[in-house]
Parts: structure tokens; sequence; C-alpha cells
């Protein structure tokens, strides 16, 4: 037998309590597509070491370029659409732009992320 058969129902019961539970506390469609929208920022290799940066300390844009090896215009723009995913913040110091992680969940995401895959 298949491992694909081996993983799929030999019936056609439908379990109508179970449904209608999952069913009850199904959030609606616009938070399904937040969350796949917040999940992309982490498909990207580049975003996901700037966010490990940003997890270990505060950084500017200069400074993640060179870490990085990359320019800063092209971290600056993955820095923008961090920031308009509510990922990263800013803290201007005089010329100095330096980011952060927008909050303590962003963090948790991150370090559960890697929990997963080194299990």
């Amino acid at each position: 037998m298949s491992q694909n058969k081996q993983m799929m129902c030999d019936c056609d019961v439908i379990h109508e309590d179970v449904v209608e539970r999952v069913r009850g506390a199904m959030p609606d469609g616009k938070n399904f597509y937040d969350l796949a929208n917040l999940y992309k920022m982490f498909s990207d290799y580049t975003r996901v070491r700037i966010l490990w940066a940003l997890s270990c300390e505060e950084m500017c844009v200069c400074d993640l370029a060179v870490l990085l090896g990359m320019t800063k215009s092209a971290i600056s723009h993955q820095l923008k659409s961090l920031r308009l995913a509510n990922l990263v913040k800013y803290n201007k110091q005089g010329k100095v732009v330096y980011y952060s992680l927008a909050d303590e969940h962003v963090k948790d995401i991150f370090v559960q992320g890697f929990e997963h895959i080194r299990e």
C-alpha cells in the first residue's frame, strides 16, 4: 500500500460535531490572509538574516549592509518591507537610523521557527 493511501481515510463518514466545533472556532478569512502575508515576510533569505541580526541587537542600515555583505540600498528596501509588515521599527538618533524588532512577538516567532527546524 502506498504511503499516500495509508494517510487517507478509507471511509466517507463526516464527523459533523468535529467539523462544527472547528468551524465555530475558525477565524475569519481576513485573519488568514493577514497571517499568510506575515509568513511571506519570513520566506525571503535576506529578510530572515536581517531579522536574525535585529533579534541580537539594534542596528543601523550601514552596519546591516556590512554584516550581510549587501548594499545599503538593498538593505533599506528589505527594511521597508519589514517595517510595513510591522516586524521592525526604527529610532532616529541624529543622522543615524537604528532598526530593531517591532516587539517580542517577532522574536518569539523567529526563535520558534529555529527550534522547529532544529528538531
